[in-house]
C-alpha cells in the first residue's frame, strides 16, 4: 500500500437489521495518521461503523476496505490477521477482572504471537510507561480508579503496535480533568506510534481537542466532514444544533 493510499475506505455502505435501516449510504476515506472523530446522536450508527471496520458486522450493501482489502470478503484467517493491525479501546475499558494489569496486556501477545515471555514483559512495560502506568503492572483492575483503567485500556489497545486504533467513547464517565488527560494521551499515542485513529464520542470538548478531522452521522449518512474549525463555523442546522446542544432545531423535529 502506498503512503498516500487511504487506510480506511467506505463506499456507499448500507446496513439494516430487518426493516430498521442504520446506515443508508456512508462514504468515508481516512488517510494514515489522521485522527477522525465521529459524532452523532445515540443510535445513529457510530459504534456500528467500528464493528464494520473490525469485520464483526457485514454491510447490507457497499464496500468496507482496510488497507485496500475488502473486509467483508475476508475468510477467518486473513480477518484475524487484519484484526491484529487494529487496536480497540472500549468505552468501559473491558479489562478482565481476574487478570492482573500485566496479564491483561500480555493476553493478545501470548495468544497471537510467538514472542517469548521476556519479550512480552518488555512490550507490556513499554506500553504501560507510554500511558504513565508503569507502577500499576502487578495491580488488579479492582484496585484501579476509572481514569487508571482507561489508561490501561489505552495501553492494551496499542500493545500490538496497530496501524489503526478504534476508540468507543474513550472519555465516558470521567471528570473533565481526567477526560483532558485521556484526550492528550490519545493524541500523543497516535503521534508516537504513527497510528490512524477513529474516535466515537458525544463529548464536544474532547472532539475538538483530539480531532484532525470530524465527521457527523445523521439519519444514516455522513452529513458533514471537515476540520474542527470548519465544524465550528458550519451553517448546517443539524451540525450547529448538535455542537451547541440547543433544544430548538431539526434534530428533535426528526428531520432536516
Amino acid at each position: 500500500m502506498s503512503d498516500d493510499a487511504p487506510i480506511i475506505e467506505l463506499r456507499d455502505v448500507h446496513l439494516a437489521f430487518g426493516e430498521k435501516e442504520i446506515l443508508t449510504g456512508v462514504n468515508l476515506r481516512l488517510a494514515p495518521r489522521e485522527r477522525l472523530v465521529v459524532l452523532g446522536q445515540s443510535g445513529s450508527g457510530k459504534s456500528t461503523l467500528l464493528r464494520l471496520l473490525l469485520g464483526i458486522l457485514k454491510p447490507s450493501a457497499g464496500s468496507v476496505q482496510f488497507q485496500g482489502r475488502e473486509v467483508s470478503q475476508m475468510r477467518r484467517r486473513p480477518l484475524n490477521a487484519m484484526r491484529q493491525k487494529i487496536g480497540m479501546v472500549y468505552q468501559y475499558s473491558a479489562l478482565i477482572s481476574s487478570l492482573s494489569v500485566r496479564d491483561n496486556l500480555a493476553l493478545q501477545l501470548e495468544e497471537l504471537t510467538d514472542k517469548t515471555p521476556a519479550e512480552i514483559d518488555a512490550l507490556v512495560d513499554e506500553k504501560l510507561a507510554l500511558v504513565g502506568m508503569a507502577d500499576a503492572r502487578d495491580k488488579m483492575p479492582a484496585e484501579l480508579s476509572g481514569g487508571m483503567r482507561k489508561r490501561i485500556g489505552l495501553a492494551r489497545g496499542i500493545i500490538m503496535d496497530p496501524a489503526l486504533i478504534l476508540y468507543d467513547e474513550p472519555s465516558a464517565g470521567l471528570d473533565p480533568v481526567i477526560s483532558s488527560v485521556i484526550d492528550q494521551l490519545i493524541i500523543e499515542l497516535s503521534e508516537k506510534i504513527g497510528a490512524t485513529s477513529v474516535i466515537v464520542t458525544h463529548e464536544m470538548e474532547s472532539a475538538f481537542r483530539i480531532a484532525t478531522r470530524i465527521a457527523m452521522l445523521y439519519q444514516g449518512r455522513i452529513i458533514a466532514d471537515g476540520t474542527p474549525e470548519e465544524f465550528k463555523k458550519s451553517a448546517d442546522p443539524v451540525v450547529a444544533q448538535f455542537i451547541s446542544g440547543n433544544i430548538d432545531g431539526p434534530i428533535l423535529e426528526g428531520g432536516r
